[in-house]
Order: structure tokens, then C-alpha cells, then sequence
């Protein structure tokens, strides 16, 4: 079973539990993914978040009963989860820019979300990918400071070149010693969490783990294995569709599984140019 299908499953858990609690948890499981990878595959192949997509299926079969049954509107937003008529309206605004009353009133047609079928984003014929290199790499010791971020709504696009930023305007590579390759810097995803909140770590590669380097420094390990390995050289927006491209095109059509361990990538600082010009290398963990 591939990649689309196994994700198939989970929609289809979903759509059997529009009118119930749902957890992250619970709805990757029927794909096998862990929660974290489930969401960042579901958000880079549709460019929608999984909490969006159960949000307006909910709000698009409520919008049907509106129009198809004389059922109340607090008894409709019961039965898709919203615990007010005021909190499903507000949602309902938010959406359609309509309140239900005035839809249910007027039938004016709204934009909705039917169920999705993702089998249909899979890449028919040949692939004509931009392949990787596949690299068996070494186990490497890393220095960094720890930032916070979030895959929802893909803010880590926006808060990770500000990571970078924030970690040379306070000159934290000063206080990193022993190593390896001063002039390229590291970004490191790591401890995932189920509601798509995740750890990125920006250090350097060290001979040996430093200590008593201060708040929100770690010493962190990149496990020796087998990498795909991804040349990102152009502008900082090139470099995020190329993590877009990862997840959502290359990884879900190969004959590879994501590997457990932190992806990571390497910038070449010497020689890179915010924004315009950079020079990165992106590696994903394979099996």
C-alpha cells in the first residue's frame, strides 16, 4: 500500500467521524504514520492543513442540514462538534461569510468542501522529478541553540530563516567550540510533537559535545545512516518549495519510507546571501 492510500484510509476514518471527537492521533494511526509526519505529508501534498480540512468538511455538512432538514441550528452545530450556536456561527462566518440563518434563509451558493480523494494527487507515467542524491552518512555531534516552531498554517516557513537571523545577530556560533567546519551552519527538526509543534535546532557540527554553554544550547546527534540529500542554490522561497516539494511530490511518489531521526540541513554561510542567494543542502532520513 502506498503512500496515498494509506492516507486515504485516514480520510475515510474522518469522513466516518465528521459528527464525533476526532484526534490527530487516532486519525494518522489508520495511515501508519506518526501524527507529526502524518500532517506535514497532508499539508505539503494538499497545501491545507488536516485540522482545516476536518474543520470545513464539518462546516460544509452542516451547511447541507441547514438547507435539506428543519433541524435547529444549535442541534446542527451540536452534531459537528461545536459546543455554542454563537461558536458555530462565528465559524460558519469565517468560512462562508455568511451566517448560518441567512444561508439557510437565502440558498445562496457557498464554496464547499467535499470529500478528498488522494488518489487523485497522485503523479501518473513517468516521474519527472528533481532527484536526490542518496548518501550513507556518519554519525555527527551537533552544537545549537533550540527555537520553537509550528507545522500549522506553515508558519515554520516564516520562522525559521528568523532563526537563523536571531542566531547570528546574538553571535551564538561564538560560543560553540570544537568545531568541525566553522563557516556551515546546521538546522536541525527534531522532537515532534503530535499537534505539529517541533523543536529547530541552528548550531554546528563539533568534534565533541560542549557543556556549560547556557540556556537553550543542546548537544544533539545526527544518527549515522542513509540520507537523501537535496541541493537547494537560489532564493530563500526556492528553498522552502524545495521542503514543500520533499513532502509533498518526491517523498509520497519514491520507493522510500522516511526514516526515523531529525531531518536537517546544511547552509554554506561563506557563500550564501540572505535572501537571494543561498546555498543549502536539505537531508531527510531514508529507509
Amino acid at each position: 500500500m502506498d503512500y496515498f492510500e494509506r492516507i486515504q484510509n485516514s480520510i475515510e476514518y474522518i469522513e466516518e467521524h465528521l459528527q464525533n471527537a476526532l484526534s490527530i492521533t487516532e486519525v494518522s494511526s489508520k495511515s501508519y504514520f506518526s501524527a507529526f509526519h502524518f500532517q506535514r505529508l497532508f499539508q505539503a501534498i494538499t497545501g491545507f492543513s488536516v485540522q482545516q480540512y476536518i474543520r470545513n468538511r464539518r462546516l460544509s455538512e452542516a451547511a447541507q442540514l441547514l438547507v435539506t432538514t428543519t433541524k435547529n441550528i444549535l442541534e446542527i452545530a451540536m452534531t459537528y462538534q461545536y459546543g455554542s450556536h454563537e461558536a458555530f456561527t462565528r465559524a460558519f462566518i469565517n468560512h462562508f461569510g455568511i451566517t448560518p440563518a441567512q444561508y439557510r434563509k437565502v440558498k445562496k451558493p457557498i464554496p464547499l468542501q467535499t470529500k478528498i480523494n488522494f488518489l487523485d494527487y497522485k503523479m501518473k507515467g513517468n516521474l519527472m522529478m528533481n532527484k536526490p542524491e542518496i548518501v550513507h552518512l556518519q554519525k555527527k555531534l551537533i552544537t545549537g541553540y533550540v527555537y520553537k516552531t509550528t507545522l500549522l498554517d506553515e508558519k515554520y516557513f516564516v520562522d525559521i530563516p528568523e532563526f537563523y537571523f536571531d542566531f547570528g545577530k546574538n553571535q551564538y556560533y561564538v560560543r560553540i567550540s570544537n568545531k568541525v567546519t566553522p563557516n556551515m551552519a546546521y538546522g536541525i527538526t527534531t522532537n515532534f510533537q503530535e499537534d505539529g509543534h517541533f523543536s529547530f535546532i541552528v548550531g554546528e557540527e563539533v568534534q565533541k559535545n560542549n557543556i556549560s554553554l547556557g540556556d537553550n544550547f543542546v548537544n544533539t546527534e545526527i544518527p549515522e545512516g542513509k540520507y537523501a540529500e537535496f541541493k537547494s542554490d537560489g532564493t530563500s522561497e526556492s528553498v522552502q518549495n524545495t521542503r514543500r516539494y520533499i513532502y509533498g511530490v518526491w517523498l509520497p511518489n519514491s520507493n522510500y519510507e522516511r526514516n526515523s531521526g531529525p531531518d536537517f540541513e546544511i547552509t554554506d554561510v561563506v557563500n550564501s546571501k540572505f535572501p537571494n542567494d543561498m546555498k543549502m543542502k536539505i537531508y531527510i532520513p531514508i529507509k
